[in-house]
């Protein structure tokens, strides 16, 4: 059955007309439109009122102003805290000793040489998926002067239009730069910042810069809070004893510049420059407690979990020594944490991060290190240990199993001793490849076990007579 081609016109008419019409549709053509043959438009222009306040209150709402570099010009807000000031357990200009002091062992886990000036880098973006639609409307960048107090500079997208004005005076700003300091900004700033640089056809500051991201050290270091995770706000929580007070969740952002767009209203965007500006200080204060124990060695650790992700870095970068010694901190300090947990019954979180856990990571990075460096022996004796630990692993014992088995066979040359390790290896492990190479092993060790076997003593061979040795003769 076919439509009626002029009721199908007339019901899309229907669809597509507006639900009013607007006064200005509705008014009457002007003198010089009706002698030009016009008429009104149909939809009235958006009203500029929002604009023009968002020009004449930004400036008294965020205490920003106008920055100009060259043709280019950025709306900034500057906010500097002095040295003396406190930040939970932190004073400012500590922070910035600290760093000043520590720098040096950036390079162990940053891509590039970092060198100072160290720039704390945070983004508010309008979505967290990415991409060419995400933009980024504030630009955070701080850094330490030289009496020791934390600047922070925002530059802030009061429009669409003015994002390529933006961008050039932010590469203005990092030029200066040695290296870029951010929380997760190798996955989410600097490809955001990057893609919107290449959507305006301009080059980014950030392409090489040296890097260092916070995020990955500080898993290994400190891994957050059980229930909040490893981000910033936790990990300012646990180690620098900040609380913040009244905080705007990360979730609403967009949507208070979303509204400032569309109002013109800049003062639900104070408490968004105030969360960066504390991000940026947080950022900078557990920077410098990182770089301070890559500094100080193991002995500076005064946790289990910390000596074993120094023990990591060392490793990374080839310093075996100080990577080994870092382990054996982390055992140390695991056995007296695990005292410490048993006479309190604290629970036990997440087996990973417990006492136990960090034993078993620190042994196990012990044998590996040894057997790297060829120290058969000291590498087994960690294997045993390791098997010895009450609740290790099944993966870590199948691993262990299968390493003193190869040592005992290969340089031990102790073949009852590597078929035990072997039949171990082979009760430890489920998957069908990992025990097929176990049993192959096994018929190997078997086959020279009774290789090595003596032979059954052979029946004396016949004498000729007459000899010496021959029996007495007898008559018949």
């Amino acid at each position: 059955m076919t439509m009626n081609p002029v009721r199908l016109r007339d019901r899309l008419r229907g669809i597509v007309k507006p639900a009013a019409t607007s006064p200005a549709a509705s008014a009457p053509p002007s003198a010089a439109e009706a002698a030009a043959g016009g008429s009104a438009p149909a939809v009235a222009p958006l009203p500029s009122a929002p604009a023009v306040r968002r020009s004449s209150g930004i400036e008294d709402t965020l205490g920003g102003a106008w920055h100009e570099r060259g043709s280019a010009r950025s709306f900034v807000v500057r906010r500097r805290f002095e040295a003396d000031q406190e930040y939970g357990r932190v004073r400012v200009g500590d922070v910035a000793s600290a760093l000043e002091s520590a720098q040096g062992g950036a390079g162990l886990v940053a891509t590039g040489t970092p060198q100072v000036p160290f720039v704390f880098f945070d983004l508010e973006t309008t979505g967290l998926s990415g991409g060419a639609g995400t933009h980024a409307f504030l630009v955070g960048c701080a850094s330490f002067d030289a009496d020791g107090a934390f600047v922070v500079e925002q530059h802030l997208m009061t429009d669409y239009a003015v994002e390529r004005s933006m961008l050039t005076c932010v590469a203005e700003d990092l030029s200066k730069a040695g290296a870029l300091v951010t929380f997760n900004g190798k996955s989410f700033d600097a490809p955001v910042i990057e893609t919107r640089y290449l959507f305006h056809r301009l080059t980014s500051p950030c392409t090489h810069l040296p890097h260092l991201d916070l995020l990955h050290p500080a898993r290994r270091f400190w891994g957050g809070d059980e229930v909040l995770g490893c981000s910033l706000i936790a990990l300012e929580q646990q180690l620098l004893g900040a609380h913040r007070l009244g905080d705007v969740p990360g979730f609403e952002i967009p949507a208070r510049y979303f509204q400032f767009i569309r109002s013109g209203d800049a003062q639900p965007l104070a408490d968004v420059l105030e969360h960066n500006r504390l991000d940026l200080l947080s950022l900078a204060a557990l920077t410098a407690r990182l770089l301070r124990l890559i500094n100080d060695g193991a002995e500076a650790a005064d946790d289990a979990r910390e000596a074993l992700g120094l023990g990591r870095v060392y490793e990374r970068a080839g310093e075996v020594a100080r990577a080994e010694h870092a382990y054996e901190r982390a055992l140390d300090l695991a056995a007296e944490q695990a005292e410490a947990r048993r006479r309190s019954l604290r629970p036990s979180g997440e087996w990973a991060w417990t006492p136990q856990g960090i034993r078993v990571e620190a042994l196990r990075a012990l044998a590996l290190s040894s057997r790297r460096s060829r120290r058969y022996a000291d590498a087994a004796a960690r294997w045993r240990q390791l098997l010895d630990l009450p609740g290790c692993p099944g993966a870590i014992r199948r691993e262990a199993t299968e390493a003193l088995a190869i040592h005992h066979e290969h340089r031990e040359r102790d073949l009852a001793a590597a078929r035990m390790f072997a039949l171990k290896s082979l009760e430890a492990g489920s998957e069908a490849a990992w025990g097929d190479a176990v049993r192959h092993r096994l018929a190997r060790i078997e086959r020279k076990l009774l290789s090595e076997q003596p032979l059954l003593p052979s029946l004396p061979s016949p004498q000729p007579c007459g000899s010496r040795t021959s029996g007495r003769r007898t008559s018949s």
